[in-house]
């Protein structure tokens, strides 16, 4: 017969044999749970490509890349950049489409009111849109330029040229100037913690804008209509206005 010895041996090495795989099990499954939470990906269980980050850390990258034009250091920096600048004129061109037709919708009036967004481009106000163009084109490549000099060498362009008592902050990145361009001191809240959220948080409304944008003309194109007159339209009857009542899938009309 075994021996009550060797039997309570036995068990008590299986049991902490068990014991102590489970011990390491869990640390595993832990740091794999972080990682993922570090690294999100557009594309669940798809590892994002490490060298989006070669410049640092870029806000909202999810590792979307699949035409692989960020594999080139320098022109991974260009492109964060115009997504940037994109973003930003996409959020303010958005802003400048729905206020103006909202206003009118309201009852304000004003010279132009009434105007769709596309025709608005032309209206002459005080003067002819070819003299706004020309005053727009100038200082547009004055500050595309300065742009382009912080973006080769951040901080090469702080001090104000002309008025030489104002000056940027040291340590700014490109397209994030702060100072004079940050009245509400956002980018210096909790230790710089807010800042980073802020650009999260632009990035992404700066590519949803974009998005809508790109439906905002498309939308013009097949109604002939701005954004809040074919949301109203498609309010007051959505069963009829909508999008397989349009040209734009005509083999389904």
């Amino acid at each position: 017969m075994v021996s009550m010895t060797k039997v309570t041996g036995s068990v008590n090495a299986a049991v902490a044999g068990s014991l102590k795989r489970t011990t390491t099990v869990v640390p595993r499954r832990k740091l794999v749970v972080s990682k993922a939470a570090k690294t999100p990906s557009w594309y669940p269980g798809k590892e994002a490509p490490k060298y989006l980050d070669a410049n640092g850390p870029l806000p909202g990258n999810y590792g979307f890349d699949p035409l692989k034009l960020g594999t080139e250091k320098d022109q991974l920096k260009w492109f964060a950049q115009a997504e940037l600048l994109h973003a930003r004129f996409a959020m303010l061109g958005c802003l400048g489409i729905l206020v103006p037709e909202a206003l009118t919708n309201l009852g304000f009036d004003w010279p132009g009111a009434g105007v769709n967004w596309v025709d608005a481009a032309t209206f002459s106000y005080d003067a002819d849109s070819k003299t706004y163009f020309v005053i727009q084109l100038y200082l547009m490549h004055w500050v595309e330029i300065r742009r382009y000099q912080d973006m080769q060498k951040e901080g090469c362009v702080n001090q104000d040229p002309i008025f030489k008592k104002y000056k940027l902050p040291d340590g700014n990145k490109s397209g994030y100037p702060g100072g004079v361009f940050d009245p509400f001191g956002w980018t210096t809240r909790k230790g710089g913690q807010s800042f980073e959220e802020l650009q999260l948080k632009e990035i992404k409304n700066g590519r949803l804008a974009m998005l809508s944008f790109l439906g905002f003309w498309l939308q013009y194109g097949v109604q002939g209509k701005g954004p809040i007159g074919c949301l109203t339209d498609h309010l007051a009857n959505p069963f009829v206005n909508n999008i397989l009542s349009t040209d734009a899938i005509p083999f389904i009309k």
